[in-house]
């Protein structure tokens, strides 16, 4: 049961990002910003098949990839509360961000500073519910790889963070310090 959670999760987050993002295409707005200002994104994508195809073919009994490190069902329900406690922050914040939701950096037609809503206790809570998501994954399927993906994950997390800061800072100036000020970078 907790591995089709976690297959679900998967799809879930997949189908907010494209259903927003093409929401916001219809009202003009470009979201898909990923890699136009660091090509080393790219990398992403293919990574992130494989961790689909991890969750996926543990759950449905296709050829897996990696062993698990323990099995206890305890530890997985732990994981789906998680998964869902990171979905959740991660719908809060897409209502939080309104039209100024993109993936990636886009210093060319920036919005308004979000500070309300999920912003308002997180200035990420987007990646923070990226991490609950993964740590949760982990738990439910605890293959090394996942593992590996978590730890990986975080650290590009918090390399995307600080490029965005980097960014934030040019674009906001003194109010986004402010608000670095009021607000955790994660919770």
């Amino acid at each position: 049961m907790t591995r089709y959670i976690a297959a679900a999760v998967l799809i879930f987050l997949v189908i907010l990002v494209l259903f927003r993002a093409f929401q916001l295409k219809k009202l003009g707005i470009k979201v898909i910003r990923f890699g136009e200002m660091d090509r080393k994104d790219f990398f992403i994508p293919p990574f992130a098949l494989l961790l689909f195809y991890i969750v996926f073919s543990s759950t449905f009994g296709l050829p897996e990839i990696g062993a698990e490190l323990f099995n206890n069902e305890f530890v997985c329900w732990i994981g789906v509360i998680a998964c869902v406690m990171g979905c959740l922050l991660f719908v809060y914040a897409l209502i939080s961000f309104g039209k100024n939701f993109r993936v990636g950096l886009d210093e060319d037609h920036p919005g308004e500073l979000v500070t309300t809503g999920a912003f308002a206790i997180s200035r990420n809570p987007i990646y923070t519910a990226f991490g609950l998501v993964l740590t949760g994954l982990f738990l439910i399927i605890p293959n090394w790889i996942i593992l590996i993906y978590a730890i990986a994950g975080i650290w590009l997390f918090n390399r995307q963070i600080l490029l965005e800061e980097e960014s934030l800072r040019k674009i906001y100036g003194e109010k986004y310090a402010e608000y670095c000020n009021r607000v955790r970078r994660f919770l």
